[in-house]
């Protein structure tokens, strides 16, 4: 049986692999997110039979097909013509899958490498190993090898101990239990600081993009960092630092200035994530327009002269917009190209694009 579940476990990693990128732009996945888990509809498996019948009825359905005739068996039945009918319809299984193998699989398939931790701090991840043995505890953690040998030596000492007959009977006193022994796991601290463009020509489908690409890039931060520190900071002429829900449903109108989200953001990173104790990410979206050619060039200087130098990475997403320009994103290309290691661009079309811009994301490994 446990080989069985190790192969339908393998099936199951097997079709995410295969739907992947469907599963990165559907965002129906991110409401069965529960906890640490995540809910995926998966096809049901069945085993195939052979079915008997009648051999003249099978053999007049023959003759009829030939003729170019529907038989019975064809009509009414798996939504294939009008009728009713008889069989039972496809159905889907739903799989939780815990973040962290979806992760993993994420990795697999975009072949992106370990992130490599910058920050000096670190905080304690407690954890409990059950090793130790008490004379106490839930019955669901007794240790039967430990009860005997204490009952066992209990009955030879006293001399209650029969060769002919080795009848052992634990007592109370004879009972042993695990219990917990609290352990500390080292961990790397990590920030990521949301900005997005929420200006009029930035739509409801942009933003559900930049939700889809926050959502899996947090699932891949999650596998190396723990209780990973999210902000966000929504911006147009002006910026400002919300909630996550209102940092995906906000919308503004009006004139865009990007810098005052860089600023806002070197702020915060100043106040509460010293580069020595931190591992900061830095992802912008926007759909390209900026309001001045000044401000782009001020945005250029404060990602050279500050950003780079404090933090793991900075990554523009440009999500394409029937209204924005793009220019803010040739200007970054043109400024800064593949040169920075620390610096990843990628221009988002639409909901297929997703994938592509997480490996170019994720993939430089800090």
């Amino acid at each position: 049986m446990e080989s069985d579940l190790r192969r339908f476990k393998e099936i199951v990693r097997g079709k995410i692999k295969e739907e992947l990128r469907q599963f990165i732009s559907s965002g129906d996945i991110i409401l069965r997110k529960a906890g640490k888990n995540i809910t995926i509809p998966m096809p049901s498996i069945e085993i195939p039979t052979f079915s008997f019948g009648d051999e003249e009825k099978s053999e007049q359905e023959t003759a009829e097909n030939s003729n170019g005739n529907k038989s019975e068996k064809d009509c009414g039945q798996k939504g294939n013509a009008t009728g009713a009918g008889e069989e039972e319809g496809e159905h889907s299984l739903e799989m939780n899958v815990p973040l962290e193998e979806l992760a993993d699989i994420l990795g697999e398939q975009l072949e992106l490498p370990n992130i490599r931790s910058h920050g000096h701090g670190e905080t304690s991840s407690k954890n409990y190993r059950y090793t130790s043995v008490h004379k106490e505890g839930p019955n669901s953690l007794n240790v039967f090898r430990q009860t005997y040998l204490k009952a066992l030596k209990r009955a030879i000492s006293s001399g209650e101990y029969n060769a002919k007959n080795p009848k052992i009977i634990p007592i109370k006193e004879d009972r042993r239990f695990l219990t917990p022994k609290e352990t500390f796991k080292q961990c790397s601290n990590a920030a990521i600081i949301y900005m997005m463009d929420v200006s009029g020509s930035m739509g409801d489908e942009q933003k559900e993009i930049v939700r889809l690409t926050s959502f899996w890039i947090d699932t891949w931060l999650s596998k190396y960092y723990k209780g990973l520190a999210k902000r966000y900071i929504i911006h147009d002429a002006t910026a400002k630092e919300v909630d996550s829900n209102i940092f995906y449903r906000t919308k503004e109108s009006g004139g865009t200035l990007i810098s005052s989200a860089y600023k806002l953001a070197l702020e915060i990173i100043g106040k509460n994530y010293q580069n020595d104790d931190w591992n900061v990410y830095l992802f912008h979206f926007s759909d390209g327009d900026n309001w001045s050619g000044n401000d782009t060039l001020e945005c250029l200087k404060l990602i050279e002269d500050k950003m780079i130098n404090i933090v793991n990475l900075f990554c523009y997403g440009q999500v394409e917009s029937r209204y924005g320009s793009g220019q803010f994103l040739r200007e970054l290309v043109k400024k800064f190209g593949d040169s920075q290691e620390k610096i990843a661009l990628a221009a988002i079309k639409d909901r297929n694009a997703i994938i592509d811009s997480l490996k170019i994301f994720l993939g430089r490994g800090r």
